[in-house]
């Protein structure tokens, strides 16, 4: 009896203990964030375009108060928040015009980036225009330039990042698949050449994480939280074809806040 009252004196001191340690890593975190400078790099996919709400000071970059980046500093206030990503966006882009806010206090950074110096935009135009074997053709062409010109280009972008903020945590963003396969849509492309498109999704994101992870930074894969919310499904996170035009085959609001900003909490 007396080993058992010990037994439970012991658990309950050391749940305590447990607790308060508890309490103050999270009290740590708090304020770790508070203290973060955290910079927001990219492409459309992460400025925001197609979830309308932009900041009119950004002009053509249609920067969103709706994007994943956006989100993510009004819900932890960190010390600064610097958002330089454009819609359009390529790699020479970034390194051109988006890193000036790095330094080494920059504690934060998230970038998607790639799709655009794959032709993203010629690609989709190409397979809405035109036929199934044009389609495939420029689809397996950017397949190719992600296999063997698109990872120095990102090795560019990263090695620039880690030079000019060497302390900070980077968070590699990736794309999500268009379609939803054998989905609800009955126009528009066909599909194989709705599959062609998703896999070179996965192959964009593949070559993505790969150089990522040389460069020691982290990829967040977003296929599994788009997974039911493709182009086709019932619920898309993804504009088809849309007005304005622009915001076609783009990330909605939805798709921000339920797509992207879960991975990036969950990494950052």
């Amino acid at each position: 009896m007396k080993l058992s009252r010990f037994a439970a004196a012991l658990s309950a001191t050391l749940l305590t203990a447990a607790l308060a340690l508890t309490g103050a890593g999270a009290a740590h975190s708090a304020e770790q964030t508070a203290a973060l400078h955290y910079v927001a790099l990219g492409d459309s996919y992460s400025s925001g375009l197609g979830a309308g709400s932009y900041d009119s000071a950004s002009g053509a970059c249609k920067r969103s108060t709706r994007s994943h980046p956006a989100l993510w500093a009004a819900a932890h206030a960190p010390a600064s928040f610097s958002f330089t990503a454009c819609s359009g966006a390529r790699t020479g882009d970034v390194l051109s015009g988006q890193l000036a806010p790095l330094n080494g206090s920059t504690g934060l950074v998230s970038i998607s980036i790639g799709g655009n110096d794959a032709g993203f935009a010629d690609v989709m135009t190409t397979c809405v225009l035109s036929s199934e074997s044009t389609c495939l053709q420029r689809v397996q062409q950017a397949r190719q330039y992600v296999a063997t010109t698109l990872p120095g280009r990102l090795d560019q972008v990263y090695s620039a990042i880690s030079s000019k903020a060497p302390a900070a945590r980077v968070v590699v963003l990736g794309y999500p698949r268009l379609y939803k396969l054998n989905g609800s849509c009955i126009a528009g492309l066909s599909e194989n050449e709705r599959s062609a498109l998703n896999a070179a999704s996965d192959d964009l994101n593949a070559a993505t994480a790969k150089r990522a992870a040389d460069h020691g930074f982290t990829f967040g894969d977003v296929t599994s939280t788009f997974t039911g919310h493709e182009i086709c499904s019932s619920d898309p996170w993804l504009h088809s074809v849309t007005i304005p035009v622009e915001h076609s085959y783009h990330p909605t609001a939805a798709g921000q806040s339920g797509g992207y900003l879960p991975v990036l909490r969950s990494l950052a």
